[in-house]
Formats: C-alpha cells, sequence, structure tokens
C-alpha cells in the first residue's frame, strides 16, 4: 500500500526571467489523496502541469516507478495514460459525442478496439452518472456534466494516479457538490488523486494530505488535521484565516 509512485525530486519551472516553481520535493504513494491549496498565483497548476509533462521543468526530476520522465518527449502520452489529468476547463473535444470523448484515448494510445473501448467508457460513465448521454455534444452538456464526463474519459484509460487541476472552478455553484462527490467517491475506492483545489471542505475531510504552496515553494504540508488545525507557518496561518473569513 506504501509503494511510491511519484517523486517530484528539486523541480523548479520559469518562464523567461520569472520563476514560478522553486525546488519542490515531495512523493506520492499508492492510495494517497493530496490536496495541493494556496492563492492564485502561487505555481500549483503549473507544478500540475509539470509533473503531467505538460511543461518542461527547468530543472529536477519527476521519478514514474523509479524513472525519469520529466524530459519524456515522445513517449509522453504513453506515461500521460497512467498519470491522467482532468482540467478547469473541461478539454472534451466539442466536435465528439460523449462516448466519442471517452472511447478516442483509449483507441489511439492504448490501442483498444472499439468494442473493448466503448464497454471500458460506458463503465466510467454509468459510475459517474452520465451513461444517459453518451450520444450528446459538450455543447449541450452543463458544467458540471462536461466534468464529469473528463473524469470518465480520464478514468477509461486506467491510469495509477489522477491529477486535477481545479477542477470546479469554472463550475456555477450549484454543480460544484455534484463533481466533488464524484472524486470523494473515487478517494474511497483508493483511486491516488493529486488535487489542486480551492475547495477547502474536500482538502479537509477527503485528503490524507494536505501541500500548501506560497510564491512558487511548498511552504508547509502535513495532515489535514495538522495543517488546518495548527498550521506551523504564519503564511499558512494568514492563507486559511481568509478561507475561514469567506
Amino acid at each position: 500500500m506504501n509503494e511510491t509512485i511519484l517523486q517530484i525530486n528539486h523541480l523548479s519551472k520559469s518562464f523567461g526571467h520569472h520563476q514560478v516553481l522553486q525546488d519542490i520535493d515531495f512523493s506520492v504513494k499508492k492510495g494517497d489523496v493530496i490536496s495541493i491549496i494556496g492563492a492564485s498565483g502561487s505555481g500549483k497548476s503549473t507544478l500540475l502541469r509539470c509533473i503531467n509533462i505538460l511543461e518542461v521543468p527547468s530543472s529536477g526530476q519527476i521519478l514514474y516507478h523509479g524513472k525519469d520522465v520529466s524530459q519524456h518527449g515522445s513517449k509522453a502520452s504513453a506515461y500521460r495514460s497512467k498519470v491522467g489529468m482532468v482540467f478547469q476547463s473541461f478539454n472534451l473535444f466539442s466536435h465528439m459525442t460523449v462516448l466519442q470523448n471517452c472511447m478516442v484515448g483509449q483507441i489511439q494510445v492504448l490501442k483498444r478496439d472499439k468494442a473493448e473501448a466503448k464497454k471500458h467508457a460506458m463503465y466510467y460513465l454509468e459510475k459517474v452518472g452520465m451513461s444517459p448521454y453518451i450520444n450528446a455534444r459538450p455543447r449541450q452538456l452543463s458544467g458540471g456534466q462536461k466534468q464529469r464526463v473528463a473524469i470518465a474519459r480520464a478514468l477509461a484509460m486506467d491510469p495509477e494516479v489522477l491529477l486535477f487541476d481545479e477542477p470546479t472552478s469554472a463550475l456555477d455553484p450549484e454543480m460544484v457538490g455534484e463533481v466533488l462527490s464524484v472524486m470523494q467517491a473515487l478517494a474511497q475506492e483508493g483511486m491516488t488523486m493529486l488535487v489542486v483545489t480551492h475547495e477547502m471542505a474536500f482538502a479537509r475531510d477527503v485528503s490524507n494530505r494536505v501541500v500548501f504552496m506560497h510564491n512558487g515553494v511548498i511552504c508547509e504540508e502535513g495532515s489535514p488535521v495538522d495543517l488546518f488545525s495548527n498550521p506551523q507557518k504564519q503564511e499558512t496561518r494568514e492563507f486559511l484565516a481568509r478561507f475561514r473569513r469567506s
């Protein structure tokens, strides 16, 4: 159960002269649900994009089962099938139906035949409550429905780890709950998850670890009980105080 899937060592990322991440170190073990919190601009989403190799780190290592994938290049799609990502803006293919969206990656990357890909897609669409909408196009869906399809699409690739980049931030408030409930169910089933979120209740109640980022560094990390009840750093206290007031 304590198998390390991802190990991030001394990760840094700069865009020109602007350093966004600096000397990031942490690990992701099988079954972890890690919430990454912090103010906008603290580097949370850039960290997730580096882990998914959507951004190439300026320095440092991303080890997947001990192998450095940070300069993966042409092998990135195979790695991303194992370390999947759910985006805040859904990133569904607008010209495809819900079912096609959940099949295309399986066919192109995993080389599954259409029948197997469809069976797999239907299983996960049912799991997230979207099987009645398999013939719909993304434009016909609500934000919450689109995000549930995006989660099903990621799950259909049989990932070891799912990365969520602020998955509820583009949703209307009444739709946030339906996506968080899907994520909570995945966590309870043992899915390994790394979640950038502003949903403090999710971070506190569902995670087993919380990472607080500030100005591109990990300022503090620990269990939800420790971090929310007894933060050690002034920056953490100030950040959490803002949420308690809001």
